[in-house]
């Protein structure tokens, strides 16, 4: 089995993906290292989010913060706002915490064994394994998504997912080569991502065409079988946007912990299955839009009214008045931007709406 590693390690060679986070097989020749910060950021952000999604975000953060003692050091409510857009954001509490252990605890450098490396904040047997393999070249067994369906498809694995996970890991821990396993780890995940897709997979051009017996089989399609999902619930609540005749909007930060935990966003009720409660954060003339804003979590879909209110009367209960032209649309998660949107479309008398983003 040994001879695969070699075939996709060659395949890798010509074909690899360019990303900013990678050494390329030519860089490494020349005698160049990946930089465990790089690699261990380029991990998080991509856990559950595509390379396309990750790549701009990337790169603004080794601009504003390019050593782990800078992040370490940065401003909650900076790396908050930085990372809004990319969605879950317990991402974002962890990749602080972790940075300021490495600082504090390892003197920021990072552990290159996946024991150490997993009792830092936010990394698991998979971030661990990817860090130790690509940044230190430890021999350890890189499982994500691509690998599952390579490995599924390669050793015609029928039982689904998530029941087949530990016999998909046993195939791929038999495969990881102790010579450049950071290269194989990458290259078996780069065959899944741009050949071995979920649909319709170049087979003709796969290095493991020849040993696959998910093609042999005409089966490779429809490899890995997964279990069918429960159908998500859906969930209610309102969001409210209010102007101060002073030309500001009321803006809070959410709690730690929980949905959205440590972002800025607009007040909302609770997000429930039935009826939400009605609970403006503030006495105003409120308006309910007519229309509303959708929006999917990896749990449940939600569905948010939108109340627009003006004619501020008292004091906020809950978050702070913040000048309109100190608001960054930006540092808002996606679906807080979605209620921004939609509250511009309101047609206010006052003249308080700001221009439309």
């Amino acid at each position: 089995m040994t001879n695969l590693s070699d075939e996709i390690l060659h395949w890798y060679d010509l074909n690899a993906r360019v990303m900013p986070w990678r050494v390329s097989p030519e860089s490494k020749k020349q005698g160049h290292r990946p930089d465990p910060y790089h690699v261990w950021l380029s991990e998080v952000m991509l856990q559950q989010t595509t390379v396309a999604a990750v790549a701009s975000y990337f790169i603004k953060f080794i601009k504003t913060w390019p050593t782990i003692f800078d992040l370490a050091n940065a401003r909650d409510d900076d790396v908050m706002a930085a990372w809004a857009g990319l969605g879950y954001y317990a991402r974002a509490r962890n990749l602080l915490k972790c940075a300021r252990m490495v600082v504090s605890s390892h003197d920021g450098v990072f552990p290159s064994t996946q024991e150490a490396l997993q009792k830092l904040p936010g990394i698991g047997p998979y971030t661990s394994a990817a860090i130790a393999s690509i940044a230190f070249d430890q021999a350890a067994t890189v499982v994500d998504g691509n690998v599952e369906r390579v490995m599924s498809r390669l050793n015609l694995v029928t039982t689904p997912l998530p029941t087949a996970k530990p016999q998909l890991v046993e195939a791929a821990s038999k495969l990881t080569p102790k010579l450049r396993p950071g290269d194989y780890a990458q290259a078996v995940m780069d065959l899944g991502a741009t050949i071995c897709t979920p649909k319709k997979p170049a087979c003709g051009i796969c290095p493991w065409r020849t040993p696959c017996k998910g093609r042999k089989e005409g089966i490779a399609e429809k490899l890995p079988m997964k279990l069918p999902k429960a159908p998500k619930p859906i969930r209610h609540g309102a969001a409210y946007v209010a102007y101060s005749s002073a030309g500001q909007l009321l803006l809070e930060t959410r709690p730690n912990k929980g949905l959205l935990g440590g972002m800025l966003a607009w007040p909302t009720t609770e997000w429930v299955e039935g009826n939400p409660s009605d609970a403006p954060p503030v006495l105003a003339n409120w308006v309910l839009l007519d229309e509303q804003v959708r929006h999917t979590f990896t749990h449940f879909h939600l569905i948010l009214s939108v109340l627009v209110g003006t004619d501020v009367t008292n004091q906020p209960t809950r978050g702070q008045f913040v000048s309109i032209s100190d608001f960054e649309p930006n540092d808002l998660p996606t679906v807080m931007r979605k209620v921004w949107k939609l509250a511009q479309t309101r047609d206010d008398s006052s003249g308080l709406a700001p221009t439309k983003i």
